[in-house]
């Protein structure tokens, strides 16, 4: 038969489908989506990409070894009879294999029905491979779905929280904190890019347990609230340097040198209005810029006042600290001098340390 579709909400629909005692699957698109499964109106089980399914559940916690799950499902996968042949062969006793699929299947139908906007369509006929392994009243699944719904909104009305990657504040808002120790698992877990599916899948626990304990810590302010998505708007678009308009320069002499000009970054802003007529294109005027004269560097020579020149102060010659002075200096014995000008005197050694 082909599937059903109907505008009517995905809890609408399964109450609908136990009611007429059909046999198949309701699938239901969106993000997370999944699909839950019927058996003359009951529920058999639940899947979701959010949630883990018993396979996961059941290996990650080591309850089973992963050979001897992938073995029950090429054995049994075609004919729905993984669960029987888990319980036939010893692996897992009739108990165990009930509380995991019920937990599976709750945990499940939360992703599948809590959005009552995703489209949904009923397919007749479609079975499961774990085959039957318990049976659930309908209007029991869809009353725990909006329990559980009612229960996060209490701790943090936020449903984005439980599909966006989960990355931990970088400061917790209070100098003493106290988490618990799932929180502490999800906290080292957590790279700023797992979501909640992946957290529940590499722990291997439920993944409304996963998201109970990440509003919590969203309330405790312990990790970053996702950011609402807005449409694409417009934004600065910085344009590339035209190139082929340059202004020619002729290339700088020995001595001297020219500086290129620089344009400024040319920026386009979005403008709502019309487009104007367009105007014709311009040249790119050529630009001549004089190259600088820069004069020959020379080294200033000392300036010495006009009261200190007299036939018995020569003028000093330059040389290295340190070095001795010329012969005819050094032949001539010390001047003699009438009295002693403080000012003089330092302004001689100032003149003095300049030529060093």
């Amino acid at each position: 038969m082909s599937p059903t579709r109907t505008a009517a909400a995905p809890g609408d629909l399964l109450l609908q489908a136990s009611d007429t005692r059909q046999t198949g699957a309701l699938v239901v698109a969106g993000n997370p989506g999944g699909a839950v499964y019927l058996v003359e109106g009951r529920v058999m089980y639940a899947e979701s990409p959010a949630a883990p399914g018993v396979g996961e559940l059941l290996t990650s916690s080591g309850r089973l070894a992963g050979r001897t799950w992938q073995q029950a499902l090429d054995i049994g996968g075609t004919t729905a009879r993984v669960g029987r042949l888990l319980v036939e062969q010893g692996h897992l006793t009739q108990g165990e294999l009930e509380l995991c699929v019920l937990g599976s299947t709750y945990d499940a139908a939360y992703f599948v029905l809590s959005d009552r906007s995703a489209p949904a369509e009923f397919r007749a006929g479609a079975t499961h491979w774990l085959g039957q392994v318990v049976h659930i009243d309908a209007a029991a699944v869809d009353h725990e779905v909006g329990r559980r719904i009612q229960l996060l909104d209490d701790i943090f009305p936020n449903p984005r929280i439980d599909v966006a990657p989960v990355i931990p504040v970088s400061r917790p808002p209070r100098e003493r904190i106290t988490v618990t120790a799932p929180q502490w698992e999800l906290l080292v877990q957590a790279d700023g890019q797992r979501t909640p599916a992946d957290l529940a899948q590499l722990l291997g626990r439920a993944g409304y347990a996963i998201i109970q304990e990440l509003r919590r810590m969203a309330a405790a302010g312990l990790i970053e609230l996702p950011e609402e998505r807005v449409p694409d708007t417009p934004e600065f678009v910085r344009l590339p340097h035209p190139r082929g308009g340059s202004a020619p320069l002729d290339r700088p002499t020995a001595g001297r040198s020219s500086a290129a000009p620089v344009s400024p970054p040319v920026v386009f802003v979005p403008d709502p209005t019309p487009a104007p007529a367009p105007i014709p294109e311009l040249g790119v005027p050529e630009i001549h810029i004089p190259e600088p004269h820069l004069p020959e560097p020379r080294i200033p020579e000392p300036h010495i006042p006009e009261q200190n020149a007299g036939p018995n102060r020569p003028r000093l010659a330059r040389r290295k600290p340190g070095a001795k002075l010329p012969r005819e200096f050094a032949d001539e014995g010390p001047q003699v001098h009438q009295g002693t000008d403080e000012v003089l005197l330092k302004r001689i050694r100032t003149a003095l340390r300049a030529l060093r």
